[in-house]
């Protein structure tokens, strides 16, 4: 597979996964592919040395990092993975801390468990990124429990 195929490959998955056109947004042209030595798969998308996302070989589908999620955050895929928690909170999530349910103050609807999701405070700033617990509803609904799994707090480093 050459490296035009492997850059559609990429953004198909994530237009899957994102919603269309999400796929040229978070890959554009310069992305780095790394792929595993033992079997040539896809594994790592990077963009000026920084990690996008990692391709899961557990489901085929893109864990994000917190730079993936800053370049999802302007763009139309995040309608449908936006998390937004309040303001007193968001030291806690910045440094990588899971996402209570009584601190969510918006989600979307699309977000079901296990989604992708980009979390971010009630001015659009960029958080965190991890893996949804809850379904949007329930985040909203629900008093108690984690909501989201934070993966990568954007002061992490």
């Amino acid at each position: 597979m050459g490296r035009i195929d492997d850059l559609l490959k990429i953004r198909s998955i994530a237009d899957y996964q994102f919603g269309d056109s999400v796929g040229l947004q978070l890959f554009p042209d310069e992305v780095e592919i790394l792929k595993s030595k033992g079997t040539g798969r896809i594994r790592k998308v990077l963009l000026d040395g920084e990690l996008l996302a990692t391709l899961k070989p557990t489901d085929g589908l893109f864990s994000l990092s917190i730079n993936g999620a800053r370049r999802l955050a302007d763009g139309p895929g995040l309608d449908r993975l936006r998390v937004i928690v309040s303001d007193d909170v968001e030291e806690f999530v910045q440094s990588g801390r899971s996402v209570f349910a009584k601190h969510v103050l918006g989600a979307s609807p699309d977000i079901r468990p296990y989604s992708e999701v980009v979390v971010m405070n009630s001015r659009g700033k960029v958080l965190a990124c991890g893996r949804a617990v809850l379904n949007g509803e329930e985040m909203l609904r629900f008093k108690v429990g984690v909501a989201v799994r934070v993966r990568a707090g954007s002061k992490e480093r």
